[in-house]
């Protein structure tokens, strides 16, 4: 598959590159992320030395280093396959040499697996780097799946801080950007494919655009060593690092325990390092209504923010044993069932974000400062999808709601948006209503329709 999207982030490094002298700049994410997919894209047509860490010997690394960078030395140059990098310092002060007349890249990708093997490695790029910067052209890139370690790498106590000029954090695809993945779907179906497994472009490229939705559940999910269904486990044991507490908590949320008390009382210990640390790792985000300031306000609740681990903690993971057992194809009916009880929550958030897209493109108005969920905590509680405010008053200008059905009535929503409206602390005077449906809204001409085919 053709490489695609990331033009965002592809302007960023063009910029970065294109800027005079030595620079340093870092790539980060989550694990499947994409992040050596866009790097090997961008330095396909530059002269580059392009490293994958593997946890190998110091020396074994520095050899393979050796053979990558074979190419960009001329005859009579120094010959690398006899002689290769002694080091970690030699290796670096060797390419800033060679560029010292022309701009070299220098990727160390999986710099987390490198520094397994050479924990110094961060003190002797600072150490060299503070030598030859005035003097080399060369550019150096880091990039890590690890992202606590990563961000680590960019606070005051590290060795590279403040010698990084671009730090660049990559985030799974949005719908829109999920969707040039998926052409040969229909809006729906990219849809709902988006809210199974989310933006990770590697879980995208698994689904087979040939075959129905039961087709691909029942080769990636449904079967012995699926890869959806392998990739859950995976995903627990690599990014949610923090032991059996963090497995607890991910399980409270995906079972409908959203708030901290409740999550308190279901893993029964303190979850607030443990939440802060899934929010930081981006598995979990942390919801205020948009009306308060989430930073005083006590009316928290917390969500999955990754998709597919919604799908796999919520709907999948109760099949698993008896599908690695060889049930699935009589699981399968089941789990089909299962999928449009599950999409609510990820249509909202596609929803969500579609209407800042919108704001960004100046198609909501001028002023648009946040957009997110309302809720109240009263006898007669309002819950409101969307709630887009407006300006240094923060007036609600537009409310909006969304059904993961094909087709729904807009006038009949826009109704009890209506008279959920009167919960709302600051409401303009003439507020905007939108309506999310997958095919089709009725409604009035002002009603904004939402359908697949908008966000996909």
């Amino acid at each position: 598959m053709a490489f695609v999207n990331r033009k965002r982030e592809l302007a960023q490094l063009e910029r970065w590159w294109s800027s005079p002298g030595a620079g340093m700049a870092i790539v980060w994410g989550r694990r499947r992320v994409g992040k050596t997919a866009l790097l090997q894209h961008f330095a396909s047509d530059l002269p580059s030395v392009f490293h994958t860490g593997a946890r190998r010997p110091a020396a074994a690394e520095l050899a393979a280093l050796s053979r990558s960078a074979e190419s960009l030395f001329g005859t009579g140059v120094r010959d690398l396959a006899v002689r290769p990098f002694a080091d970690w310092e030699d290796a670096l002060e060797t390419l800033a040499r060679e560029a010292r007349s022309r701009r070299i890249l220098l990727v160390l990708d999986e710099l987390p697996a490198l520094e397994a093997t050479s924990p110094d490695l961060p003190t002797v790029i600072r150490a060299v780097w503070d030598r030859v910067q005035g003097r080399t052209k060369l550019k150096v890139l880091l990039c890590g799946s690890a992202v606590r370690t990563m961000e680590a790498m960019q606070e005051e106590r590290s060795p590279l801080y403040g010698r990084l000029d671009l730090s660049l954090l990559l985030h799974p695809f949005a719908p829109h950007e999920a969707a040039s993945m998926l052409p040969s779907l229909s809006p729906q179906q990219r849809a709902l494919v988006w809210g199974l497994v989310g933006g990770m472009p590697l879980y995208l490229r698994w689904w087979d655009q040939g075959a129905g939705v039961r087709a691909n559940l029942q080769r990636l999910a449904c079967t012995p060593g699926g890869q959806l269904l392998t990739e859950g486990q995976l995903v627990l044991a690599t990014e949610a690092d923090d032991g059996d507490l963090a497995r607890q908590v991910l399980y409270a949320i995906a079972s409908g325990r959203t708030k901290f008390n409740e999550i308190e009382q279901t893993v029964r210990a303190d979850p607030t390092r443990t939440l802060e640390r899934l929010v930081s790792l981006q598995l979990v985000e942390r919801l205020a209504p948009v009306t308060e300031d989430p930073r005083r306000t006590r009316r928290r609740i917390y969500r999955l923010a990754d998709n597919f681990l919604g799908f796999w903690l919520g709907v999948l993971d109760r099949f698993r044993p008896e599908i690695e057992r060889g049930l699935g194809e009589s699981i399968m009916p089941v789990l089909m069932e299962s999928l449009d009880d599950y999409m609510g929550n990820p249509w909202e958030e596609a929803f969500r974000l579609h209407l800042r897209r919108l704001a960004n493109s100046g198609d909501l108005g001028d002023g648009i400062v946040a957009i997110g969920p309302f809720w109240t905590a009263a006898q007669d509680p309002a819950e409101i999808d969307a709630v887009a405010l407006a300006g240094r008053g923060r007036e609600a200008v537009l409310l909006g709601e969304a059904k993961w059905r094909k087709r729904v009535d807009g006038s009949r929503i826009r109704a009890d948006l209506e008279r959920k409206a009167a919960a709302l602390p600051k409401l303009a005077g003439e507020p905007r209503f939108a309506v999310a449906a997958r095919e089709s809204v009725a409604g009035e001409d002002d009603l904004l329709r939402v359908t697949a085919a908008d966000l996909f």
